[in-house]
């Protein structure tokens, strides 16, 4: 029963790790040096990043590709302001969990350091009779990992903090998105900029490590648009890259998790699946 839902797993977990792909600020910050004639650039990287805190959340639309495979698209309500936590459909196929949901979009949540999966309930099994599938963050980055991106540490508000307090950044100048103005800018953050996140990006022993074969750096941009917020982002970190498209921002509701009687929690299971197929740890 194990290596079924294992199976379904490893290819979930791509969309899995995307929404807690993001780039802390705090251990950017201590790192961060001023560079010669980025003033203005850094000012407006501070607006943005600001605003984008301020609001709490937004509509969002996420999609992640890496390598081979076909990418995987999310779209629903991302929220920071509390924690970080994010209600989204995905397409089942696409996700590879057919075996696990007959319809063609899947609901995830993330809440309290989670993941929950909506399935159709098993005939046997931890899901027997369930409507919610489980599975803690630390099965995805190791427990360390996990606990780098606690908290709000993993959001997209995360995401913009590390690209205000970025070395090398750029502004490659003027372009529209999704119909607005934005200004585009581009920023690299080395393994020595990453601070603790480096637990989750560069561990190579973790199942995240291992499918992105451990990031040594990343690269964001980001496009400004009115009002100082971010349209879109781009991330590639190793092999992974994300696009994140913005909407509406500061008018979600709270996002909650489903009730621990219809809920089996596959974390364990998922571990040991990791840990032998690979190479993942749990710190």
């Amino acid at each position: 029963m194990k290596a079924k839902y294992a199976g379904a797993w490893t290819a979930v977990t791509v969309a899995a790790l995307i929404t807690t792909a993001g780039c802390g600020g705090e251990g950017v910050k201590d790192a961060a040096k001023a560079v010669d004639g980025t003033d203005a650039i850094m000012a407006a990287l501070g607006r943005a990043t600001d605003r984008t805190e301020q609001l709490g959340s937004a509509e969002v639309k996420m999609t992640t590709s890496m390598g081979s495979g076909a990418p995987v698209t999310m779209e629903g309500i991302y929220s920071w302001g509390d924690g970080y936590a994010f209600d989204v459909l995905m397409d089942t196929a696409a996700a590879q969990m057919q075996q696990l949901q007959d319809a063609p979009k899947m609901r995830m949540l993330f809440v309290d350091g989670a993941y929950y999966y909506d399935v159709d309930p098993q005939a046997s099994g931890p899901l027997k009779g369930k409507e919610w599938m489980k599975i803690d963050s630390s099965a995805v980055f190791g427990k360390q990992g996990a606990q780098a991106l606690s908290g709000s540490n993993g959001s997209p508000s995360a995401s913009m903090k590390g690209l205000k307090y970025a070395d090398d950044v750029e502004n490659l100048g003027s372009e529209k998105i999704n119909g607005k103005a934005t200004t585009h800018y581009r920023a690299v953050i080395d393994q020595a900029g990453m601070g603790k996140l480096k637990k989750a990006y560069g561990d190579k022993d973790s199942l995240f490590g291992s499918m992105t074969g451990g990031a040594a750096s990343i690269t964001m941009e980001v496009w400004v648009g009115p009002k100082d917020l971010p349209v879109r982002m781009i991330q590639e970190i190793g092999t992974m890259k994300v696009t994140t498209d913005f909407e509406k921002f500061g008018q979600t509701a709270p996002v909650k998790a489903p009730p621990a009687a219809q809920t089996g929690d596959l974390t364990e299971a998922i571990k040991e699946a990791g840990g032998a197929g690979a190479g993942a740890t749990t710190g």
